[in-house]
């Protein structure tokens, strides 16, 4: 069961969009199975993800939903799915679940945690 304050915004979310809904869930999901001990709470509008430090949300869009890291110019880029050109954060834009294995997401979630902890 969901906390009030997420159950609340997935409930907003899934009332904009079945398929950012969708897409959302399997993001939660990934996250927690990729990062183990990864929790989310409500912050900035979206999900935020942290084990001991705070390393990716995820945020709902009209046309996509927006997988983001504070500290992704940090990151490797091996497959070149990073966007942004700040000094500190980088996103990953995600139309339909299958744009989750297409942009290699997995690969990336662990990446971001490493680079949090040694900001």
């Amino acid at each position: 069961m969901n906390p009030p304050r997420i159950q609340a915004l997935l409930n907003d979310i899934r009332f904009a969009s079945e398929a950012h809904f969708m897409l959302v869930s399997r993001l939660r999901e990934l996250i927690r199975e990729t990062v183990p001990g990864a929790t989310d709470e409500v912050k900035y509008g979206g999900f935020l993800f942290s084990v001991d430090v705070p390393f990716c949300g995820v945020f709902a869009y009209s046309a996509h939903v927006s997988l983001e890291f504070g500290n992704g110019a940090a990151m490797p880029a091996p497959h070149k799915v990073l966007l942004g050109s700040g000094k500190l954060r980088r996103h990953i834009k995600l139309s339909s679940a299958d744009d989750i294995a297409a942009q290699h997401v997995a690969l990336y979630l662990p990446l971001a945690l490493d680079a949090a902890r040694r900001a």
